[in-house]
């Protein structure tokens, strides 16, 4: 048996809309860009660091 195979956590350079942080995150757990935009939207409607979490992520994820 093989091992599966994995995607690098990493910000595309196609389909990006502010900084591909969303769009890295949806090709990584396999799930569609839309749908993960549409969770970060509404997990901002919470109190927490969001925004400060996507910034964050937004440095330190590596560009393709």
């Amino acid at each position: 048996m093989t091992a599966p195979v994995t995607q690098r956590l990493s910000r595309p350079r196609n389909g990006r809309m502010i900084g591909g942080v969303c769009a890295g995150l949806a090709r990584r757990f396999g799930t569609t860009p839309g749908k993960v935009r549409v969770l970060a939207l509404l997990s901002c409607l919470l109190p927490g660091p969001q925004f400060v979490a996507y910034l964050i992520l937004w440095a330190i994820m590596p560009s393709e």
